[in-house]
């Protein structure tokens, strides 16, 4: 029984995921860090990285409701990875903030997660070239839009 795709774009989505997830990061993130970064810990703590943020900004950026958030920082400041601080403007809110090992623990995240695996060292530069054309697309359509108008 062949189950593979037959539309193209199927096709290469499943081969994309098939490919990511041959090479997840997971294990190693969980071991260098103590911890998981599922149930949305990973998404918040990487949103901190501009700046404070409060726990209502948390929920509308990620479209969940207030109290999962609260649960997400409650985990994060467990670990030490982030805190509460008053808000400057309004003494009834907070602001969720990155602590040093917060810092250090994005920079460990970025470490690994932005490494490539060496299936991508074995691709040609006109290859590694077009890959990045197409993500770029796929990524911002109106910018490749932009892009293709003014050639």
């Amino acid at each position: 029984m062949n189950t593979a795709p037959e539309q193209p774009d199927q096709r290469a989505w499943a081969l994309m995921h098939r490919f990511v997830e041959a090479h997840s990061r997971r294990g190693e993130l969980a071991e260098a860090l103590g911890f998981r970064l599922g149930g949305g810990r990973g998404k918040v703590l990487l949103q901190l990285r501009d700046g404070p943020v409060t726990l209502s900004g948390l929920a509308e950026a990620n479209g969940l409701d207030a109290p999962y958030v609260t649960l997400i920082v409650d985990q994060l400041e467990a670990h030490g990875l982030v805190e509460r601080r008053p808000h400057p403007g309004d003494r009834r809110r907070k602001l969720v903030a990155l602590t040093a090992a917060g810092h250090n623990a994005i920079a460990t995240i970025d470490a690994i997660l932005l490494r490539p695996p060496p299936a991508m060292a074995a691709l040609s530069p006109d290859d590694l070239g077009q890959l990045t054309r197409i993500f770029t697309r796929l990524l911002d359509p109106e910018d490749d839009a932009e892009n293709t108008a003014s050639r």
